[in-house]
């Protein structure tokens, strides 16, 4: 696994998405992309991480950028989540963990006593030259977007 560190090129990719089609991060060079990793499709914080994303997609558009949204969960999974919260924002299948690694979100996490696999909650904004502008990990929901789109605003 690799830790992607500001200023760093960010590693590109290809993913299938929630709706049908594959994206890539070369699908938006020119443009600044928000690429948050969440854990797991429907559950609180990640549900209330997608929502908030959702609730400021056009200020988030307004400044040019695109949203994306990562975790290991299935297309299909992401097509549930996305349909029962009305969510608008592009969610991306790493079922393989392989775009986790390379951005350095798969690792050991520990949660009421038990050690397991999983995904670091992380954002990485991702500025129109393809650089890593600034990285948030160990994200706390709340207030999480308003930072965001406050950094994207900043570019």
């Amino acid at each position: 696994m690799t830790e992607v560190t500001k200023g760093d090129t960010a590693p590109a990719f290809t993913l299938p998405a929630a709706g049908g089609g594959e994206v890539s991060l070369s699908d938006f060079a020119g443009s600044p992309v928000v690429l948050y990793f969440y854990p797991r499709d429907d559950t609180s914080g990640c549900t209330t991480e997608a929502k908030d994303f959702t609730t400021a997609a056009a200020e988030f558009e307004a400044a040019g950028a695109v949203v994306l949204g990562v975790s290991k969960d299935s297309v299909a999974s992401h097509d549930r989540f996305a349909a029962k919260h009305d969510l608008n924002v592009r969610l991306l299948s790493d079922e393989e963990s392989d775009v986790c690694e390379r951005y350095g979100v798969w690792g050991e996490k520990k949660m009421y006593g038990k050690t397991f696999m999983g995904i670091e909650r992380a954002t990485f904004l991702v500025g129109p030259d393809g650089k890593v502008a600034e990285i948030w990990r160990k994200v706390k929901v709340p207030g999480h977007v308003d930072a965001v789109l406050d950094a994207v605003k900043s570019l």
